[in-house]
């Protein structure tokens, strides 16, 4: 009996999933001694939504490098998550933007506690594909109503990661929420990925265009991760890692086109993995 796979419509909220998803699954296939994410394929492969356009434009060198980027990306919050992990092994592990990502099934220690969290359309699709198990809960919401922080039990710390997610939000946003979570969660950190101004307008002749977004400027961007020291008292360290060469280097493993880009995105558009620890007192 064949199952009956999810139907994601084009230019819907459920759509932004798929891009991702796929860049993990075209990434295991081209750069398997890299990355190996079976779990990316049976995804897609329970998904009713048309793969082949987007392959054509993944299978490019430049779309190949877009799959190498959400592959690597989850690579590094995963670190971050289990390196948090091994000093708090019940902590909440809190995917901010979840989409289909299952980075908390790959850092389970059997202790820590899962919590999902995206707008209620995107968590339905995953409520179908990906159900909560055991310490998980999917938790649809909107990260910029602070409710949803009353979900989450932190008693034993909490290690909070977005990937791709704060390109979307207006700076003053992002602004208001990292001083909520540095106030209700001290002890707690942040990790997320980020790009200056420049990769910023990059991105508006793409997903932004799509999304709508005309006024670049007044969206998240980081030229340096200092930037973000005056935004709260709470913050007790800021970081900040390459992208693409800050957790694992790949700069050898991967061709002289590939090689050129990882060069372009640390150098001209500063593609940092960004952590934010949250203290009781003033940045040291």
């Amino acid at each position: 009996m064949e199952v009956k796979k999810i139907r994601i419509e084009k230019n819907t909220v459920q759509e932004t999933l798929v891009i991702p998803l796929f860049g993990r699954l075209v990434c295991s296939e081209h750069f398997p001694h890299l990355f190996s994410d079976p779990e990316a394929k049976r995804l897609c492969d329970s998904l009713d939504y048309d793969f082949e356009g987007k392959r054509k434009k993944m299978e490019s060198p430049a779309g190949l490098f877009g799959a190498l980027e959400v592959a690597q990306r989850q690579y590094d919050l995963a670190c971050e998550v289990k390196a948090y992990l091994e000093s708090h092994p019940r902590a909440a592990v809190v995917n901010l933007g979840c989409g289909l990502d299952d980075t908390f099934r790959k850092c389970d220690n059997g202790q820590c506690r899962g919590y999902n969290l995206d707008l209620p359309d995107v968590i339905a699709v995953r409520n179908a594909l990906l159900p909560a198990r055991e310490r998980e809960e999917n938790i649809p919401c909107d990260l910029n109503d602070f409710s949803w922080m009353e979900k989450i039990n932190a008693e034993s710390g909490a290690v909070f990661f977005a990937a791709g997610v704060f390109y979307y939000f207006k700076t003053e946003d992002v602004k208001k929420l990292f001083s909520a979570m540095a106030e209700r969660f001290p002890g707690a950190v942040l990790a997320f990925d980020s790009c200056n101004r420049r990769g910023a307008k990059m991105m508006r002749k793409t997903w932004l265009k799509e999304a709508g977004i005309t006024d670049v400027n007044a969206y998240f961007s980081l030229e340096d991760e200092g930037e973000l020291a005056g935004w709260s008292d709470r913050f007790a360290f800021v970081t900040a890692k390459s992208y693409m060469r800050g957790y694992r280097d790949i700069y050898g493993e991967v061709g002289p086109f590939h090689r050129l880009m990882i060069r372009f995105c640390d150098g001209l558009v500063k593609m940092k993995i960004v952590k934010i620890a949250f203290g009781k007192g003033g940045l040291k």
